[in-house]
This record gives C-alpha cells, sequence and structure tokens, in this order.
C-alpha cells in the first residue's frame, strides 16, 4: 500500500476542526488544498511531488481498468468516474452554481453517454462502462475537474463555510443526469442539500475520494500478485 497514505485521518480531523472556526479559515484552506492536491495526478498541481493519483495512474493499462476484487463489483474505471462525477457536481454546481466540467463534447470524448455519478449502477454496467470509457480521456476529465475544483476553493471565504446549496442547484443535478431516479442514486439529493459548503469540503472533496483510491490501489496489488 503507498506508504502515503497513513497520516490521512489525523489531518482529515485536523481539518475538520480548522474549518469549523473562522480564525483558522486560513490554515484550514491551506491544508484543504494539500490534501485535495495529493488525491490527483502532480499534473493537477504540480510541486506536490508524488501523489496517491500518480500511484494509481503509474502502469496501469487498458486492461486494468476492468479488474475487480472478487468481493466487490467496484472498478478501477468505475472508482475514477464515481468520485470525479461528485467532484464535478459539488464543486461546479452545489458550490459554485455554475456549469459543470461533463458536458456533450466531454462525452463524446471519453466514448461513453452516462452522466451519473454510477451509484445505481449493476454489476455488468459497471463492466460495460469500464470496457468502454476512453481511458486516457478519464484521466484528462479528472484532472480538469481537479484543476476547476482548485480555482472554486481559492474564492471561498469563511462565511461561505456556513452556507447551504441552493434548492435550484440540487434540482439542477437531477435534471442535468447527475443522479438518476433510482434509490440507489437519488437519495444523494436530499443528503447534499443539508450539507454547508464546508461540510463539501470535508466530504466529498477530500474524504470521499480517499474511500475509493485506496481500493484502486488494492486492485493493483492483487493484480501484481497474481502474475
Amino acid at each position: 500500500m503507498f506508504d502515503e497514505t497513513h497520516d490521512w485521518l489525523p489531518r482529515q480531523e485536523r481539518l475538520k476542526k480548522l474549518i469549523a472556526k473562522s480564525e483558522s479559515f486560513d490554515e484550514a484552506m491551506a491544508l484543504a488544498l494539500e490534501m485535495h492536491a495529493f488525491l490527483h495526478t502532480s499534473e493537477v498541481s504540480p510541486g506536490s511531488g508524488h501523489t496517491l493519483g500518480d500511484e494509481i495512474w503509474d502502469g496501469l493499462n487498458e486492461g486494468d481498468f476492468l479488474l475487480k476484487l472478487r468481493s466487490k463489483q467496484a472498478t478501477i474505471a468505475w472508482n475514477i468516474w464515481h468520485i470525479t462525477r461528485i467532484e464535478d457536481i459539488i464543486s461546479n454546481i452545489a458550490i459554485n452554481d455554475s456549469s459543470q466540467i461533463l458536458d456533450d463534447a466531454w462525452l463524446e470524448k471519453l466514448g461513453v453517454t452516462v452522466r451519473d455519478t454510477g451509484n445505481a449502477w449493476t454489476g455488468q454496467e459497471i463492466q460495460g462502462f469500464s470496457r468502454a470509457v476512453d481511458k486516457a480521456e478519464l484521466k484528462n476529465y479528472r484532472a480538469f475537474v481537479g484543476r476547476r475544483t482548485r480555482d472554486i476553493l481559492r474564492t471561498l471565504t469563511s462565511a461561505d463555510m456556513k452556507k447551504k446549496p441552493r434548492a435550484d442547484s440540487m434540482d439542477r443535478i437531477v435534471a442535468e443526469g447527475g443522479l438518476v431516479d433510482k434509490k440507489n442514486s437519488i437519495w444523494l439529493k436530499d443528503f447534499w442539500a443539508g450539507k454547508t459548503f464546508g461540510g463539501f469540503v470535508l466530504l466529498p472533496i477530500t474524504r470521499h475520494q480517499m474511500m475509493h483510491l485506496p481500493h484502486c490501489l488494492e486492485i493493483k496489488a492483487s493484480r501484481d500478485a497474481s502474475e
């Protein structure tokens, strides 16, 4: 396992404490940006050193995106799509009230037609997506989302941390296909509606991604062990 993940939980707890107080807001955002950089490839935040994102992409080939652990349906491709779609939706729609990155042009480049986060996909749908998606463009999409998130985070103020997303922003997420009308997907609308912007910085912008990226490392490790 990538050895720089071991101090994540203490840093997440520190971020949670810092972001709750206006006097420590600047320190909180500096830490959030540092943690966010670690989750993406180093091209998203030059100077961040070798990141967890780099570790996941290094040495991957086309077939690896279809791999999964026996106990789970999720592939590397699904994990990356899932966390990136959620970051795109939350950063650009819920927080910034602007257009999300994923549009028709990106879908064409990615070679897929789905727009949602993948929460309600079946194992067969996960495999179909993992086989179809253009892996290089998935990496590019993730990097584009990561850079936009960093730009948005830098615009936030301490007062923004207590704001909640607008109701029409939540409606847009559904209308634009980010969530679908299935139980395992649509529940996120109410969940996100109840969160503050500070809560979004904690989850999903940092902690949620760390729930999925180590799974990608597990899949890589299982591949290496079987070779």
